[in-house]
């Protein structure tokens, strides 16, 4: 088998009055990198987004069929899916794929009733969190989430933290680096920080 485009940490975490998203930009094949500019962090509808760790192929294509899937639940059912639905598809799809696995471990986050947070690995295990990591560097980052996630914390300072998770990830773990994609859910929609809006929280 060849092998694939890997290597990453992704970063989420539940603030009060919405969530955030975030990864770094670095892909890598085996020892080699192979890219600094890839997109880990999509939106899927209005108030629901992923990000994805693992095989970048795998992450795209499965972006694909959620966004589908979104688009026909809204068409048949008249409103946008709930985050806890697109995290049980999710589950449902990656454990009913035997014939083919999908070599990622997904992060979905949303704003439904409520922000909401849940990692979901290869095998469609899933939990539901108020703060998580997942990828190569995801160790780096938990030691950050740890000691700096606070309940009801506000949206910036999520953003922050987040911020700082990938950062400490990027220092230690040669898979993870780039950059920054960061994306912020509230009830209002998803928002894409640019790296001037990431540059100015971190002055």
């Amino acid at each position: 088998m060849a092998e694939k485009l890997k290597g990453t940490t992704t970063v989420g975490i539940v603030c009060k009055d919405g969530v955030v998203l975030a990864a770094d930009r670095r892909a890598s094949l085996g020892n080699m990198v192979l890219s600094d500019n890839v997109t880990k962090v999509f939106w899927i509808d209005d108030h629901l987004a992923l990000a994805g760790a693992g095989s970048v192929g795998d992450i795209l294509s499965f972006v694909r069929l959620l966004r589908s899937e979104a688009k026909l639940y809204r068409a048949r059912i008249g409103r946008e899916m709930s985050v806890k639905a697109l995290a049980t598809l999710t589950s449902n799809i990656l454990h009913g794929g035997r014939g083919y696995a999908y070599f990622a471990w997904f992060l979905i986050g949303g704003h439904d009733s409520a922000p909401r947070l849940y990692s979901i690995d290869a095998a469609g295990g899933l939990t539901e969190d108020r703060f998580t990591a997942a990828g190569s560097g995801m160790e780096f980052a938990f030691s950050i989430l740890e000691s700096g996630f606070k309940e009801d914390m506000p949206l910036e300072e999520g953003v922050k933290l987040a911020l700082r998770a990938i950062g400490a990830a990027t220092r230690r773990d040669v898979f993870t680096g780039g950059g920054v994609t960061l994306i912020t859910i509230t009830k209002e929609g998803h928002h894409e920080w640019s790296e001037e809006e990431i540059k100015a929280l971190s002055e």
